[in-house]
């Protein structure tokens, strides 16, 4: 091994340990924290005024309709855009100008998806602040996303099983329906939890389109107001009291079991639902 060589991988090494160890502190610290307020009350408790009794079932249950409305909303438009693209739209200026677009808007900050669905869902459409409003608002957010991850997994389908769908008689949609899509589940699955695991953390959006700091019900429905786990956090840590950040310390482990938990879910989706191409 050359001395530059070793230089490399020293480099390497410390560019990957240096991440890990400030993580490892971050999460170690909030941990510490969290441990006297972290509790089956803490989880099924409403926010109060008073720390000691403070909890995040309203918050829980926000994140939760969050998420589900965001996929109903972002995952058929995303997937239905990814199929036109990749297999329907004909090489163009005009698909070229789409394709740019996308690619730019996964790039724009979350507060410019926030006040854009302000503008759109909240003030045109009259949804006010409800949960339907905030699931639109985090589906613009994550569509790009959806978009492109979807893409490459349908880029991944060899041509050749294409090719062998049409010569035994099948048409487009069917080679599509039968070949290409069950091929690239795996991948799409796979870029959808991990964009739901990005929804999960969004705070910026649902600050601009105006998400309420302190809910003691839990919604019934998706024009219901609401609140989310990272408005929680973001409530506890502006109050001047102490005993908050504790709060907001055992708010953070359980966002990032969350997370935790819908990364580990794409990592098996794609492990259980992956196939070797022969």
């Amino acid at each position: 091994m050359t001395p530059g060589d070793r230089a490399l991988r020293a480099a390497s090494i410390l560019s990957l340990a240096l991440p890990l160890v400030v993580l490892a502190t971050l999460v170690g610290a909030a941990v510490k924290a969290a441990l006297p307020r972290l509790g089956w009350s803490f989880l099924t408790s409403f926010p109060s005024r008073f720390a000691e009794g403070a909890g995040i079932l309203s918050a829980l249950a926000g994140s939760a309709w969050l998420l589900v409305l965001t996929l109903a909303m972002a995952v058929p438009v995303g997937l239905g855009a990814a199929l036109y693209l990749e297999e329907y739209a004909p090489p163009g200026r005009l698909t070229s100008l789409i394709e740019l677009n996308i690619a730019n808007l996964a790039g724009v900050p979350s507060i410019i998806h926030g006040l854009l669905g302000l503008e759109i869902f909240v003030r045109v459409f009259g949804l006010g602040r409800s949960l339907l409003a905030g699931a639109a608002t985090l589906a613009l957010l994550l569509l790009p996303m959806v978009i492109m991850t979807s893409r490459e997994a349908l880029r991944s389908v060899p041509l050749s099983l294409r090719e062998a769908s049409f010569a035994l008689g099948a048409d487009r949609w069917q080679t599509i329906r039968q070949v290409v899509l069950p091929m690239s589940m795996p991948g799409i699955l796979t870029g959808v939890m991990l964009s739901l695991a990005r929804a999960a953390g969004e705070t910026a959006p649902l600050v601009m389109i105006g998400a309420l700091t302190y809910v003691a019900f839990v919604p019934s429905g998706p024009m219901d107001a609401f609140t989310a786990l990272p408005i929680q956090i973001f409530n506890w840590l502006s109050r001047p009291q102490a005993e908050f950040r504790a709060n907001a310390a055992a708010a953070v482990v359980v966002l990032l079991v969350l997370m935790l938990s819908l990364n580990a879910t794409a990592i098996w989706l794609r492990a259980r639902l992956e196939k070797p191409v022969q």
